[in-house]
């Protein structure tokens, strides 16, 4: 098989993988709604139950990253995937809330496949298409979108407990598949002589931590998203399940599928613009989307009148949708810049950028139920999300695009000097 045959390969079939493991990560948000009313679980520990297993999968990225680069992606992936059959299947025979917890956090290692599939993916191609190939990767987070069509036929036509004991064949089959249609290149193994304190050393670049401040926005906040929408539109709206998991699919499709087309857009006109664009979209989106409902009454010539202020639920879907797609980019633009930056470093980089991303979706569904419990007001967890942005903004504007300006500016000057 010719090399570029291999790529293609290994391409399609990481892609399925990390869709499954993915699907299998956000299970939660979906199965956690009837496991909530039969606990009698308040917001905040619903929030804790469905981003337990982001913790686990936030936390072990690092050193998955570190020996996908000395050990290779294909054996890693393989491994990280059959060791999360078995606790997947008993979720259906948990029974206590503390059993979910400590499942969801094995469960939760299917998280870190991420970190081994982008570098993995990555070393297959030419710098130059880096981008839409991590892009076509990363569109497995579309995983989240398909658990919210599959996991609600399953549990009305049989139950909840079923979804888990599906989900455990599906990462199984995947497994199996994975194994038998990837490749192993050598040369994309780095030195084994490389110790790990090398391998970290990049952390003390600065840039690193902006990276990780924005991927927690556009990855953490898209998990904690796909993990709370389905409950909100049940609460807010009204919606049973179906139709609930139906509409919150319209955020999480788009949010994955079109991360390809964000990678193509990082390739085509540079990370630093489609980043600084999406982070605006992403502000205007969450503004809007932080308004809660509200009704006031004013008193007029002709007597009292009372008005009504908030978004309904196809405006609400609509910014959602677009907020989706703003993601789905940003989630790409990130990775560009560690391809560009760091291309013998993926790795680690990735596993790092992608640490902090996943304890975004972690920390960001706790945070929604605290919110939640504490006023009342469910769009208060956009106000959170609002706030989050503003501060990327803010970070990026002084450290690249006031500092590009100013740059153009001196150079212009010493043009002009000379």
């Amino acid at each position: 098989m010719s090399r570029k045959s291999q790529a293609l390969s290994v391409l399609i079939v990481s892609t399925l993988a990390f869709t499954v493991c993915f699907m299998v990560w956000m299970m939660f948000g979906v199965i956690g709604i009837p496991i909530k009313k039969t606990l009698h679980l308040n917001a905040t520990e619903f929030g804790l139950l469905a981003a337990m297993p982001v913790l686990t999968g936030s936390l072990v990225r690092v050193p998955l990253g570190m020996w996908t680069d000395k050990f290779g992606g294909r054996i890693v992936m393989f491994a990280l995937m059959l060791l999360c059959v078995v606790p997947i299947y008993l979720i259906s025979h948990a029974t206590l809330y503390w059993h979910y917890l400590v499942l969801g956090l094995f469960v939760g290692l299917a998280g870190g496949s991420f970190s081994v599939g982008t570098p993995y993916v990555a070393r297959w191609f030419p710098k130059n298409r880096q981008g839409f190939a991590m892009g076509v990767y990363g569109a497995g987070n579309s995983g989240a979108a398909v658990n919210k069509f599959v996991a609600p036929a399953l549990m009305v036509a049989f139950g909840w407990a079923v979804v888990p004991q599906v989900y455990a064949l599906a990462m199984l089959a995947a497994a199996l598949l994975f194994w038998f249609f990837s490749y192993q290149d050598p040369a994309h193994l780095i030195d084994s002589k490389i110790t790990w304190r090398e391998q970290l050393a990049a952390l003390k670049d600065p840039k690193v931590w902006k990276l990780c401040q924005f991927y927690s926005i556009v990855f953490g906040g898209y998990v904690a998203m796909s993990l709370w929408m389905v409950q909100y539109y049940v609460g807010e709206f009204g919606f049973d399940i179906r139709a609930a998991a139906l509409l919150a699919a319209c955020f999480s499709l788009p949010g994955g599928v079109l991360r390809a087309a964000g990678g193509w857009l990082s390739d085509k006109y540079g990370a630093h613009s489609v980043t600084w664009w999406v982070l605006w979209v992403s502000w205007i989106c969450l503004f809007l989307l932080s308004y809660p409902q509200t009704s006031f009454t004013i008193l007029t010539a002709n007597g009292e009148k009372t008005f009504h202020v908030g978004l309904n639920v196809w405006a609400f879907t609509a910014l959602m949708f677009v907020l989706g797609i703003a993601w789905a980019f940003g989630k790409a633009s990130v990775f560009k810049y560690i391809a560009d930056d760091y291309p013998t470093n993926i790795g680690v980089i990735s596993g790092v950028v992608g640490l902090a991303g996943g304890l975004g979706g972690f920390v960001l569904p706790i945070l929604f139920g605290v919110l939640m419990d504490l006023t009342g007001i469910r769009s208060s967890a956009f106000m959170l999300l609002y706030g989050v942005v503003w501060v990327s903004l803010i970070w990026m504007y002084f450290t690249e695009v006031r500092r590009a300006a100013v740059v153009g500016d001196q150079a212009k000057d010493l043009g002009l000097q000379g």
